[in-house]
């Protein structure tokens, strides 16, 4: 089993349907982790003498951040995936290669997706923002809350109404590839290979000078950072395989619960489950029509088959998001104290959903009820989010509290099961 093994998927025109971009990702981590959906204002920052605090360190503060929606482990301030009010997606991946990871605290990766959709309105501007803060102040860190200590180096996908980027890094070295139109997804591995449209300037000289590559033949920047022969790379089959595959027989026909579906797959392995699991799912629909809004689910809780996407949409004055908001501890200061005690994390979704899980486990004919109740909220909100895409008509008073009162009527199908 790949520990922290989640999946990023983007697709363009012409493989979606009406002119849109869609995301999608599965947080896959430990299984007792919770991951909170929180969303933070656009903030003007006046006093830049004051340092930004992130996960491990602090680091320069910007005069200006976007307001982001973000689904994170609710241990940590990054996050695992998440979007902007310009339609900038991010979701990152754990990956690792000949290049050695560091144990010093630095950025984590999920640190930098949250960095990159706070200071940048496009994909392109979001990876310039990554690389810079990653050759000055590095990658590192233990990525878990508690005794287990894991850290590696990350990729990511970004992605925004026009088109996506994959960005794959060794230590402070990198690759980039531009991604305008099909299918494209990334896993626990580095999946460039000679198309390179962006890099670090010294990436090459460094593998050469390492022996990773001998100078003469086409530069592969997986084969050359990664273990990997990226010849069986697509023949293989682990999950950057079989997600490629599901993509692939869906092109040109691919929708938002397209990407739902394929996040819900669990014989590939994509819809994980055991001591490490799929904990959130995040799916995007950018629209190319800059008229139409961006549309973002999250389910905010374990296994997407047994959770609901629930809607999020960008405008003034959002309600917070208090029912997927993890309690706050007066000593956050024990991510840096590492302590081996876990605070409880769990959010009131959260909280429902797991008591909903035993019912599942225990009565079948309930657990049919009840999840035939959460398809039929689901199919509710999807037909009213085609209907504002296909109508160009936003109620803003609505969609202010749009996501809580979603969170609200999927809460009350978890107790009115679990009560009865």
């Amino acid at each position: 089993m790949e520990p922290f093994s989640c999946d990023t998927f983007v697709a363009l025109p012409p493989a979606t349907v009406d002119n849109r971009i869609i995301f999608g990702k599965n947080s896959d981590r430990l299984c007792d982790e919770v991951q909170e959906v929180v969303y933070f204002p656009a903030a003007v920052h006046n006093n830049l003498g004051e340092h930004l605090k992130c996960t491990y360190i602090e680091i320069d503060q910007v005069p200006e951040t976007y307001a982001v929606v973000l689904s994170r482990p609710a241990w940590l301030w990054g996050a695992e995936m998440g979007a902007n009010e310009h339609g900038v997606c991010i979701g990152n991946e754990a990956v690792w290669g000949r290049e050695e990871v560091c144990d010093e605290e630095a950025l984590l990766g999920m640190d930098l997706v949250r960095l990159g959709l706070e200071r940048a309105d496009t994909a392109e501007k979001a990876l310039n923002v990554i690389v810079d803060l990653l050759e000055k102040y590095g990658q590192g860190g233990n990525c878990t809350e508690g005794r287990m200590v894991f850290s590696y180096h990350n990729s990511f996908l970004i992605a925004d109404r026009n088109e996506a980027w994959i960005l794959e890094t060794a230590g402070k070295y990198w690759a980039a590839e531009k991604v305008q139109e099909g299918v494209r997804n990334i896993s626990n591995q580095l999946s460039i290979t000679t198309k390179i449209d962006r890099e670090h300037p010294d990436m090459r000289n460094y593998a050469k000078r390492k022996g990773w590559w001998d100078g003469k033949k086409e530069f592969d920047f997986a084969a050359a950072y990664s273990y990997l022969d990226t010849a069986k790379m697509m023949t293989s089959s682990g999950r950057y395989c079989e997600g490629y595959k599901l993509l692939k027989k869906h092109k040109g026909n691919i929708t938002f619960e397209t990407m739902m579906e394929i996040l819900r797959d669990k014989p590939s392995g994509i819809n994980m489950e055991g001591e490490f699991l799929t904990t959130a799912s995040m799916v995007s629909i950018l629209p190319q029509d800059s008229s139409l809004p961006c549309i973002h689910f999250f389910t905010g809780t374990p296994d997407p088959e047994r959770s609901v996407f629930k809607p999020f949409i960008f405008v003034p004055h959002i309600s917070q998001l208090l029912d997927t908001s993890s309690p706050t501890f007066e000593l956050e200061d024990l991510v840096k104290k590492k302590s081996h005690v876990k605070p409880d994390r769990r959010h009131p979704l959260y909280q429902k959903h797991q008591q909903a899980l035993e019912v599942v486990h225990n009565n079948e004919e309930k657990a049919k009820i009840m999840l035939d109740n959460m398809r039929k909220l689901e199919k509710e909100l999807f037909r009213e989010m085609e209907s504002i895409l296909q109508n160009k008509h936003l109620d803003v008073e609505k969609i202010v509290n749009l996501f809580p009162q979603c969170t609200k009527d999927e809460i009350q199908i978890y107790q009115s099961n679990v009560s009865c």
